[in-house]
């Protein structure tokens, strides 16, 4: 009990869902889905919303209700992902012996395999709407690796942290820290390519069903987090991540 409680007062400790290993995990598999529904599900991205607010706007502006609508339900979707994701954590990690984090990525694999059961002559919003569920609750869900705020579901925040550290590396050479957190972030861009250039690869072959390969990458995601909680971070279910 006394090392349990040294841990949560410890602000340098690192809980296993803060490690960057898992948030590399994470983005490799954001990527596969960005690959996947864009080769397979309709030639879209459903990881983020920006594109959908601006097609929103456009059919509004054009008075295109219908379809107006229509981009209403992927945008209602993240929210509600992102609502849900914030209001359950404290009752999981309340009552149960495992921190919300890992149960959050047993729910992904179980979305992820019913995904590939999905007929591909199924109507593709289906896809999407349980993408952009799933992608709003694990953005919501790991925001900060070794306590640097991060997203693990698209790359533009990424893409501006490698500028910003690359620049101040430039004018502080003698500052290695600022390289070590461009390569941070230049690294997690790219597991998140090759998650995508996995998913194209991998829908060549095996089409829609394609999806289950991200299994993996959660398998091992969800074990590790499992692990971690059933021992080394046993008891410390109300510590908090960085970033909540």
């Amino acid at each position: 009990m006394d090392n349990i409680k040294q841990k949560q007062e410890n602000d340098n400790f690192l809980l296993e869902c803060e490690r960057w290993w898992i948030f590399a995990l994470m983005m490799c598999t954001a990527g596969f889905y960005g690959g996947y529904t864009f080769t397979s599900r309709g030639g879209v991205f459903c990881n983020a919303q920006t594109a959908n607010f601006v097609l929103f706007g456009l059919s509004v502006g054009n008075a295109d209700w219908k379809n107006a609508l229509y981009y209403l339900v992927p945008m209602i979707s993240y929210l509600s992902g992102t609502i849900i994701s914030e209001f359950l954590p404290a009752k999981v990690n309340k009552n149960n012996r495992v921190r919300w984090d890992t149960v959050f990525v047993g729910f992904e694999m179980l979305v992820v395999l019913i995904l590939g059961f999905i007929p591909e002559s199924a109507p593709v919003q289906i896809c999407h709407i349980m993408i952009n569920f799933t992608c709003a609750m694990q953005y919501n869900t790991f925001r900060a690796a070794e306590k640097i705020p991060m997203s693990t579901v698209f790359c533009s925040a990424h893409t501006r942290s490698v500028g910003v550290y690359f620049t101040k590396w430039l004018k502080h050479r003698n500052e290695s820290k600022y390289l070590k957190m461009c390569l941070f972030h230049a690294g997690m861009i790219g597991v998140f390519i090759l998650g995508a250039i996995f998913a194209t690869v991998a829908c060549r072959f095996v089409g829609t069903k394609a999806i289950w390969f991200a299994e993996i990458l959660l398998a091992i995601t969800f074990a590790d987090l499992l692990h971690a909680d059933l021992t080394k971070e046993k008891g410390m279910l109300n510590r908090v991540p960085k970033g909540h």
